[in-house]
């Protein structure tokens, strides 16, 4: 019996939505929040040009994995030779496991500071509880649950929030309007880098494949790309909500945040101990969506790289999930925030790794043998020609930014 069209479609948003959550993580929150906190609404508009191209890609992605048997790093490996693959997968793995910290640091202090306990205790607690999930039998299933949990629960903290800071609506009209205020360029490129996430993008053939797998069909009429703009779509609403909530609360009063955190304690004396603890709440579903989501990739990656393959219920993928995630954890307690060292090697991995990656995924998307009807339409190749010059320009400012 043929599923409906609309039951195809609610399936289809798993993998949109885990691709949402993964990328939605405490420091997107961290950016999201001094970019409102600094400057107002007027950097909204960088908001709706990243997720623009995120959707773009992520797209990509979405009809690479579902007109294909192979996975995507199997279609680079065809192309291009092993050596191409396995620098892709295994430089994956490394940004993922360099950037993991981060991620149990969010987890820890969201925790704790809604309860005046120690972040280390919460950073050990959710890494055991995140390593714990990859024992389900279907694992996919689990983190699709999971996520569509941790992204309910943040659009319910941060839609919350946002009626309470009660913004105004006209400045959140004109902050769509392209600007870049005086000393605003490092936060535009730093949004824009993360948001724009095209190892999410990457991923995103992954998960659709993973999803086909649980269903037992295949999606070939688009309805794939629907379910993934959507999840892109709830990416752009939560982090021009965060924006939108600083820019009403903390820019008037010229409040400054280094972290998402103070931004959930400043809003504790201006609207109650309830205002803070749901702000708090949205960065632990940030925190730990990341958390497994990160580890997912990075491990999936590398096993998908070394031969292996990448089913997440593959006992070799689940060992190297978990090697993200124990590596982060470490790093966490040891020095209680990213090293700076590693943050350093994470971005020089990066500038050469994310240009990289985007040129793969458009070119494969072109290739007629590889996409039959689904290649890229005359308007994505002009637009992910644009994403992909977006992406070197933001390599080449990271490099400078290195070498300063």
């Amino acid at each position: 019996m043929r599923q409906s069209a609309l039951k195809r479609w609610l399936l289809s948003l798993g993998p949109g939505i885990i691709t949402a959550a993964l990328v939605f993580g405490p420091s997107k929150m961290t950016i999201t929040s001094k970019m409102g906190a600094d400057y107002g609404y007027s950097l909204l508009w960088i908001v709706a040009v990243a997720i623009f191209f995120m959707v773009v890609f992520a797209g990509m992605g979405a009809r690479i994995g579902a007109v294909n048997k192979g996975s995507l790093l199997s279609l680079i490996r065809q192309q291009w030779g092993s050596k191409v693959a396995v620098a892709i997968g295994v430089g994956v793995f490394l940004v993922t496991t360099s950037f993991q910290a981060g991620n149990s640091i969010g987890v820890g202090i969201a925790i704790a500071e809604g309860t005046g306990t120690s972040p280390v205790l919460w950073v050990i607690v959710f890494n055991m509880f995140g390593i714990g999930l990859l024992f389900f039998r279907s694992f996919y299933k689990m983190l699709e649950k999971l996520m569509i949990f941790l992204v309910a629960l943040m659009l319910f903290s941060f839609v919350t929030t946002l009626f309470m800071a009660d913004p105004d609506a006209v400045g959140v009209a004109n902050g769509f309007v392209p600007g870049v205020p005086t000393g605003s360029t490092g936060l535009i490129i730093a949004f824009t880098a993360s948001c724009f996430s095209i190892v999410g993008a990457f991923y995103q053939s992954y998960l659709v494949q993973e999803r086909a797998k649980l269903s037992k069909s295949t999606d070939k009429d688009g309805n794939i790309t629907g379910g993934s703009t959507t999840g892109i779509l709830i990416l752009g609403v939560m982090s021009a909500v965060v924006l939108i909530c600083a820019a009403s609360v903390l820019h008037p009063q010229g409040i400054k945040v280094d972290s998402a955190s103070q931004m959930a304690m400043a809003l504790e004396p201006l609207f109650g101990s309830n205002a803070s603890a749901l702000f708090l709440a949205g960065l632990f579903g940030a925190s730990f969506s990341s958390l497994v989501g990160n580890a997912t990739v990075g491990g999936s990656l590398l096993g998908d790289a070394l031969g292996y393959g990448s089913n997440l219920n593959s006992r070799q993928v689940k060992l190297f999930i978990a090697l993200v995630m124990v590596a982060g954890a470490t790093i966490a307690m040891l020095f209680g925030k990213l090293p700076l060292e590693l943050i350093v090697f994470a971005q020089s991995v990066t500038i050469f790794l994310v240009p990289f990656i985007g040129v793969a995924m458009y070119l494969t998307a072109n290739k007629v043998s590889v996409m039959g009807e689904q290649r890229n339409s005359l308007v994505t190749k002009f637009f992910g020609g644009m994403g992909l010059l977006l992406l070197i320009a933001l390599a080449v400012s990271n490099a400078i930014d290195i070498l300063k």
